[in-house]
Protein backbone atom coordinates (compact mmCIF):
# COMPACT_ATOMS: atom_id res chain seq x y z
CA UNK A 1 0.00 0.00 0.00
CA UNK A 2 2.70 2.25 1.06
CA UNK A 3 4.83 1.45 -2.25
CA UNK A 4 1.42 2.29 -4.09
CA UNK A 5 1.20 5.70 -3.06
CA UNK A 6 4.64 6.24 -3.33
CA UNK A 7 4.20 5.82 -6.99
CA UNK A 8 1.53 8.03 -6.89
CA UNK A 9 3.30 10.85 -5.67
CA UNK A 10 5.87 10.48 -7.48
CA UNK A 11 3.47 10.77 -10.65
CA UNK A 12 1.97 13.79 -9.09
CA UNK A 13 4.80 15.64 -8.55
CA UNK A 14 6.09 14.81 -12.05
CA UNK A 15 2.77 16.39 -13.48
CA UNK A 16 3.17 19.23 -11.33
CA UNK A 17 6.75 19.84 -12.71
CA UNK A 18 5.61 19.70 -16.24
CA UNK A 19 2.76 21.84 -15.40
CA UNK A 20 4.97 24.33 -13.99
CA UNK A 21 7.85 23.87 -16.66
CA UNK A 22 5.78 24.39 -19.60
CA UNK A 23 5.07 28.44 -19.05
CA UNK A 24 8.53 29.01 -18.35
CA UNK A 25 9.96 27.22 -21.30
CA UNK A 26 7.20 28.82 -23.48
CA UNK A 27 8.82 32.26 -21.47
CA UNK A 28 12.14 31.17 -22.54
CA UNK A 29 11.51 30.35 -26.05
CA UNK A 30 9.41 33.43 -26.21
CA UNK A 31 12.69 35.92 -25.55
CA UNK A 32 15.07 33.71 -27.42
CA UNK A 33 12.75 34.43 -30.43
CA UNK A 34 12.29 37.76 -29.47
CA UNK A 35 16.39 38.38 -28.50
CA UNK A 36 17.22 36.81 -32.07
CA UNK A 37 14.59 38.92 -34.33
CA UNK A 38 15.97 42.12 -32.44
CA UNK A 39 19.45 40.83 -33.30
CA UNK A 40 18.28 39.68 -37.13
CA UNK A 41 16.59 43.00 -37.46
CA UNK A 42 19.72 44.84 -36.23
CA UNK A 43 21.97 42.66 -38.74
CA UNK A 44 19.17 43.62 -41.56
CA UNK A 45 19.30 47.28 -40.86
CA UNK A 46 23.17 47.14 -41.06
CA UNK A 47 23.36 45.37 -44.14
CA UNK A 48 20.76 47.62 -45.81
CA UNK A 49 23.11 50.32 -44.69
CA UNK A 50 25.90 49.19 -46.19
CA UNK A 51 24.25 47.99 -49.40
CA UNK A 52 22.76 51.82 -49.75
CA UNK A 53 26.60 53.03 -49.61
CA UNK A 54 27.85 50.66 -51.93
CA UNK A 55 24.72 51.13 -54.46
CA UNK A 56 26.01 55.15 -53.71
CA UNK A 57 29.06 54.47 -54.66
CA UNK A 58 28.36 52.56 -57.55
CA UNK A 59 26.01 54.91 -59.02
CA UNK A 60 28.33 57.60 -58.27
CA UNK A 61 31.62 55.31 -59.83
CA UNK A 62 28.71 55.16 -62.98
CA UNK A 63 28.15 59.37 -63.13
CA UNK A 64 32.55 59.44 -63.15
CA UNK A 65 32.95 57.01 -65.48
CA UNK A 66 29.96 58.40 -67.83
CA UNK A 67 31.69 61.72 -67.27
CA UNK A 68 35.05 60.29 -68.41
CA UNK A 69 33.91 58.48 -71.33
CA UNK A 70 32.20 61.42 -72.40
CA UNK A 71 35.64 64.01 -71.50
CA UNK A 72 37.27 61.52 -73.45
CA UNK A 73 35.29 61.25 -76.41
CA UNK A 74 35.57 65.23 -76.38
CA UNK A 75 39.33 64.80 -76.43
CA UNK A 76 39.55 62.16 -79.39
CA UNK A 77 37.02 64.57 -81.71
CA UNK A 78 39.47 67.43 -80.80
CA UNK A 79 42.61 65.37 -81.14
CA UNK A 80 41.70 63.92 -84.87
CA UNK A 81 40.17 68.10 -85.45
CA UNK A 82 44.27 68.93 -84.20
CA UNK A 83 45.54 65.90 -86.26
CA UNK A 84 43.35 66.90 -89.50
CA UNK A 85 44.89 70.54 -89.16
CA UNK A 86 48.37 69.79 -88.24
CA UNK A 87 48.45 67.30 -91.60
CA UNK A 88 46.96 70.18 -93.78
CA UNK A 89 49.52 72.75 -91.81
CA UNK A 90 51.89 70.06 -92.95
CA UNK A 91 51.03 70.03 -96.41
CA UNK A 92 51.13 74.18 -96.70
CA UNK A 93 54.41 73.84 -94.58
CA UNK A 94 56.00 71.55 -97.45
CA UNK A 95 54.84 73.44 -100.12
CA UNK A 96 56.05 76.79 -99.09
CA UNK A 97 59.44 74.60 -97.98
CA UNK A 98 59.33 73.51 -101.68
CA UNK A 99 58.66 76.91 -102.94
CA UNK A 100 61.58 78.74 -100.72
CA UNK A 101 64.22 75.79 -101.80
CA UNK A 102 62.80 76.70 -105.63
CA UNK A 103 63.14 80.46 -105.49
CA UNK A 104 66.86 79.64 -103.49
CA UNK A 105 67.80 77.63 -106.12
CA UNK A 106 66.80 79.90 -108.97
CA UNK A 107 68.89 83.51 -106.90
CA UNK A 108 71.95 81.11 -107.38
CA UNK A 109 71.44 79.85 -110.46
CA UNK A 110 73.90 82.29 -112.07
CA UNK A 111 76.40 81.29 -109.60
CA UNK A 112 79.69 79.35 -108.64
CA UNK A 113 81.54 78.25 -106.04
CA UNK A 114 85.03 78.03 -106.10
CA UNK A 115 87.01 76.21 -103.12
CA UNK A 116 90.62 75.52 -102.59
CA UNK A 117 91.73 79.32 -103.42
CA UNK A 118 93.83 80.81 -99.93
CA UNK A 119 92.57 83.57 -97.77
CA UNK A 120 92.51 87.39 -98.43
CA UNK A 121 94.42 86.90 -101.70
CA UNK A 122 91.56 88.34 -103.24
CA UNK A 123 92.49 91.83 -102.04
CA UNK A 124 90.15 94.79 -101.95
CA UNK A 125 88.16 94.24 -105.35
CA UNK A 126 87.46 90.92 -105.66
CA UNK A 127 85.16 90.54 -108.50
CA UNK A 128 87.94 92.11 -110.69
CA UNK A 129 90.74 89.49 -109.27
CA UNK A 130 88.20 86.25 -109.15
CA UNK A 131 86.82 87.27 -112.88
CA UNK A 132 90.62 87.20 -113.83
CA UNK A 133 91.51 84.62 -111.87
CA UNK A 134 88.73 82.46 -113.95
CA UNK A 135 90.64 82.82 -117.28
CA UNK A 136 93.81 81.83 -115.41
CA UNK A 137 92.10 78.73 -114.46
CA UNK A 138 90.70 77.82 -117.46
CA UNK A 139 92.68 79.68 -120.59
CA UNK A 140 91.47 82.31 -122.90
CA UNK A 141 90.76 79.74 -125.53
CA UNK A 142 88.06 79.08 -122.96
CA UNK A 143 87.23 82.62 -121.56
CA UNK A 144 88.35 84.85 -124.84
CA UNK A 145 87.35 87.42 -122.25
CA UNK A 146 87.10 87.94 -118.42
CA UNK A 147 83.80 87.19 -117.35
CA UNK A 148 81.55 89.73 -115.83
CA UNK A 149 80.75 89.44 -112.10
CA UNK A 150 77.62 90.90 -110.18
CA UNK A 151 79.46 90.02 -106.73
CA UNK A 152 82.07 87.67 -105.60
CA UNK A 153 82.32 86.89 -101.63
CA UNK A 154 83.54 84.22 -99.44
CA UNK A 155 81.17 81.60 -97.84
CA UNK A 156 79.32 83.45 -94.75
CA UNK A 157 81.33 81.28 -92.26
CA UNK A 158 83.81 82.55 -89.19
CA UNK A 159 87.51 83.24 -91.20
CA UNK A 160 89.78 80.02 -90.57
CA UNK A 161 92.98 80.59 -88.46
CA UNK A 162 95.95 80.40 -90.82
CA UNK A 163 96.82 76.79 -92.03
CA UNK A 164 93.01 76.02 -92.26
CA UNK A 165 91.35 74.88 -95.00
CA UNK A 166 90.13 78.24 -96.81
CA UNK A 167 86.82 79.68 -96.91
CA UNK A 168 84.78 78.95 -100.65
CA UNK A 169 84.25 81.69 -102.43
CA UNK A 170 81.17 82.27 -104.35
CA UNK A 171 80.73 84.14 -107.11
CA UNK A 172 77.83 85.35 -109.35
CA UNK A 173 78.72 85.59 -113.10
CA UNK A 174 76.23 88.04 -114.92
CA UNK A 175 75.52 85.84 -117.97
CA UNK A 176 73.83 82.60 -117.17
CA UNK A 177 75.70 81.01 -120.33
CA UNK A 178 79.12 82.00 -119.42
CA UNK A 179 78.26 80.43 -115.59
CA UNK A 180 76.87 77.30 -117.76
CA UNK A 181 80.86 77.35 -119.83
CA UNK A 182 82.40 77.53 -116.49
CA UNK A 183 80.89 74.83 -114.92
CA UNK A 184 81.12 72.69 -118.03
CA UNK A 185 84.98 73.47 -118.43
CA UNK A 186 85.44 72.63 -114.85
CA UNK A 187 84.40 69.59 -114.84
CA UNK A 188 86.35 68.27 -117.54
CA UNK A 189 89.19 69.28 -115.79
CA UNK A 190 88.20 68.57 -112.40
CA UNK A 191 91.54 67.45 -110.49
CA UNK A 192 93.05 69.41 -112.89
CA UNK A 193 92.68 73.18 -111.93
CA UNK A 194 96.01 74.89 -109.61
CA UNK A 195 96.56 77.80 -108.00
CA UNK A 196 99.79 78.35 -106.44
CA UNK A 197 100.56 74.91 -107.05
CA UNK A 198 97.22 73.91 -104.92
CA UNK A 199 94.59 72.17 -106.12
CA UNK A 200 91.37 74.51 -107.07
CA UNK A 201 87.20 73.10 -107.71
CA UNK A 202 84.75 75.25 -109.77
CA UNK A 203 81.30 73.63 -108.39
CA UNK A 204 77.55 74.49 -108.68
CA UNK A 205 76.44 76.34 -106.04
CA UNK A 206 73.42 74.82 -104.84
CA UNK A 207 71.05 75.65 -101.40
CA UNK A 208 71.81 73.01 -98.73
CA UNK A 209 68.36 71.17 -99.10
CA UNK A 210 69.63 70.07 -102.92
CA UNK A 211 73.10 69.43 -101.80
CA UNK A 212 71.80 66.76 -99.34
CA UNK A 213 69.43 65.45 -101.66
CA UNK A 214 72.17 64.64 -104.05
CA UNK A 215 73.83 63.14 -101.58
CA UNK A 216 71.35 61.20 -100.67
CA UNK A 217 70.79 60.07 -103.57
CA UNK A 218 74.35 59.61 -104.71
CA UNK A 219 74.38 57.31 -101.51
CA UNK A 220 71.12 54.86 -103.26
CA UNK A 221 72.78 54.56 -106.03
Amino acid sequence: MASKTSKKEKRDEAAATAVVSMPFLVKLLEDHRDALSKEFKSAMTSLEAKLDFVQETVTDHGNRLTSLEANANHLSDKMEELEAKCAAMEGSYNKLKAKAIDLESRSRRNNIRITGLPESIEGARPTDFFSRLLVELLGDQVLTTAPELDRAHRALTIKPSPGSRPRAVIARIHHFRTKELIIQEARKRRGKLFFQGKPVAIFEDYCPEIVEQRAAYREEQ
